[in-house]
């Protein structure tokens, strides 16, 4: 980075406008003030013969009008969404939005300059977009930034219930990544990832996907790089049932809801430690051939019981080899196993929870007021709103260690 450093901002734009007002709001008051955002305003261009999504169309226009009319803000919009130019065949969604942000920033920015990805229903305070500049400043070499979040709650039960069961999933799930040295543990939020042109361009753009491109994104930073996890400045997304995208927060509270959170389960600590195993033997790995911890799922996914003796012969270093063997075993294979094996124990997802806090953090079994028979349903909003902060303090720890280690190089 650099003094003149730009800051992007990416913002993918459906149904927005109640929100936009908000985020503009945000950004007006930013400290740090050499900036231009990027919006695409998209939906499929079929919505405009559909009754029941017409009234989306409507809103996209009023959103690009909005736009428009804003003179204190350097805003270019891209129209993906007026009759004609909407989404057209399978290339449709969020994903495809973000890449035709990111690949449009890339073709005006400097290699030096910095991408925010965002979202409409995302609050942040006014030194945000000062605080990722100022990481970036501090790591130059670091290839993206997974910022820090926290969903607000608000005065819906319901909402507030599903949020703070998603919540814990996600966090709990990026503190046994931690606990284990797994590179992959990054929490994976549209609305919160930042990262310099330099590193776009380096990992070959975003993969554009309906859903997920986030964490393939920053898949494929880590395999190219190191990133950092923490940032001073934190964005909070909005937590609302949505359908926009098809995974991710607002259908995990939709299906929540409605008492289905079998695509987001509290993943047994057991399994985290087997992987942690099967790291541990990738250094063994590259003079002997052992038996490594999840070898049958292993053996399942790749088709062939001895998968490293191809990474062997391509790769002459341990280090090399061990840093291929991460690449194989990546953060997509880790959490195929755990989703694979979770549901061969016989453990609920309090029980997982209960017996992870038992085994590592026994002082918060108490703290919380957490019984070995718990159930979520049964807790308060307060209380699972305490069980949500326990784990982001944990997790803040982690994510700082690393910041600071990276400082330090």
């Amino acid at each position: 980075m650099t003094k003149t450093s730009k800051i992007y901002i990416a913002l993918p734009c459906l149904n927005e406008l109640e929100n936009l007002p908000n985020f503009i709001a945000d950004l007006k008051q930013q400290s740090f003030k050499n900036y231009c955002l990027y919006v695409c305003v998209n939906q499929p261009d079929e919505w405009w013969n559909n009754s029941e999504k017409k009234s989306i169309c409507e809103n996209n226009l009023a959103s690009i009008d909005y736009l428009n009319n804003i003179k204190e803000i350097d805003i270019k919009v891209i129209d993906f969404c007026s009759k004609g130019k909407g989404w057209k065949g399978k290339q449709l969604g969020v994903g495809w939005a973000r890449k035709i942000l990111m690949d449009a920033i890339n073709e005006v920015a400097e290699k030096d300059d910095i991408v925010i990805s965002i979202d409409a229903d995302t609050r942040f305070n006014s030194t945000y977009l000062e605080s990722v500049y100022n990481s970036m400043l501090s790591h130059p070499k670091v290839l993206a930034i997974s910022v820090p979040y926290y969903h607000r709650l608000t005065e819906k039960e319901a909402e507030n219930r599903a949020i703070l069961r998603y919540e814990i999933y996600m966090r709990y799930y990026a503190i046994n990544l931690w606990r284990i040295n797994s590179p992959y543990s990054f929490t994976a939020l549209g609305s919160a990832i930042a990262f310099p042109v330099w590193a776009y361009r380096k990992i070959g753009g975003i993969s554009p996907m309906k859903s997920g491109e986030d964490f393939y994104f920053l898949q494929k930073f880590c395999k190219t790089g190191k990133i950092l996890h923490w940032n001073s400045g934190k964005v909070y997304p909005e937590a609302r049932f949505s359908d926009r995208v098809f995974f991710g927060t607002g259908p995990a509270m939709i299906k929540g809801d409605k008492g289905d959170w079998n695509s987001y389960p509290v993943y047994h600590y057991s399994l985290f430690d087997n992987l942690k195993n099967t790291f541990d033997s990738f250094p063994s790995l590259y003079t002997e051939d052992i038996d490594l911890s999840i070898a049958g799922f292993l053996k399942t996914q790749f088709n062939d019981d001895k998968w490293w003796l191809q990474i062997r012969k391509n790769f002459k270093t341990e280090s090399h080899f061990v840093k291929a063997c991460y690449e194989k075993l990546d953060g997509l294979r880790c959490l195929q196993y755990l989703k694979t094996m979770q549901s061969c124990l016989n453990k609920t997802d309090e029980n997982s929870l209960y017996e992870f806090l038992a085994e590592f953090y026994p002082d918060a079994i108490t703290l919380l007021q957490l019984k070995a028979d718990f159930t979520f349903t049964q807790l308060s909003v307060e209380q699972m709103d305490n069980i949500r902060n326990y784990l982001i303090k944990i997790e803040e720890t982690y994510q700082q260690q690393h910041y600071f280690k990276l400082t330090s190089k």
